[in-house]
């Protein structure tokens, strides 16, 4: 089998494992970030113990999800953030219509996670937002969507406290576009859309909904998402 064919039949096999409408779920479940055991994703798939367990073996073979083992328990989660990404693009070719209306629950659609960074329109928002300020730039001999961070942005995001060269260091993209569902334009995904997040959650500019997958911008997220990145929301 030569190369091409043999990459033919591996997409074949994951857009397979996607497709079933119960595993198809269960990953919907998995794009807040959260692990969840097989009980959890059966309820959210609608279907019996036995075939989540049947149908988490197809997405784990898939190298879809990855199991966590802790103590007696064994936790499912996305396996990493490029699954989200393709998840996030699937979604939006799922509702994509010729002239585009958002029908996304107003919680959702004003900030969410996607995966482990911000979607929704804040994270629209602030991905423009990091390119008006001069502080991203599209990588030049890279694909369409690939960022690089300009002076300005390593200066302004340390000055924010976040050290630059871990986040560049870690073995997954610096900083892309990743397609959102909700506004069908990009957010900020990769270690730098993570790195964003977590300093939002620390600095509680935004509060996480244990439950679901919207993020709460808080009284003093919204001044400071004005004051330093000249952001509305």
């Amino acid at each position: 089998m030569d190369s091409e064919t043999h990459e033919g039949v591996t997409v074949a096999a994951i857009a397979a494992a996607i497709g079933e409408p119960a595993r198809a779920r269960m990953l919907a479940g998995l794009m807040d970030g959260h692990a969840r055991t097989s009980t959890e994703l059966s309820a959210i798939a609608d279907v019996s113990p036995s075939t989540a367990s049947a149908h988490l073996s197809r997405l784990k073979l898939a190298r879809l999800v990855t199991v966590i083992q802790q103590g007696k328990h064994r936790y499912y989660r996305l396996a990493g953030p490029d699954v989200a990404a393709v998840l996030e693009s699937l979604s939006v070719l799922a509702g994509a219509q010729p002239a585009f209306v958002p029908n996304t629950p107003r919680r959702l659609r004003v900030a969410r996670t996607c995966y482990d960074h911000m979607a929704g329109a804040v994270g629209v928002t602030l991905h423009d937002r990091l390119h008006d300020l001069g502080w991203l730039a599209p990588v030049s001999d890279a694909p369409e969507g690939r960022y690089e961070m300009t002076p300005a942005g390593v200066a302004g995001f340390e000055a924010l406290g976040v050290d630059i060269e871990p986040v560049r260091a870690q073995r997954r993209r610096f900083a892309c576009a990743c397609l959102d569902w909700s506004e069908r334009r990009p957010h900020l995904g990769g270690a730098l859309g993570a790195a964003l997040m977590e300093l939002a959650l620390r600095r509680r500019w935004v509060e996480q909904d244990l439950d679901s997958r919207a993020l709460d911008v808080t009284p003093i997220g919204r001044r400071e998402l004005a004051s330093r990145f000249g952001a509305s929301v």
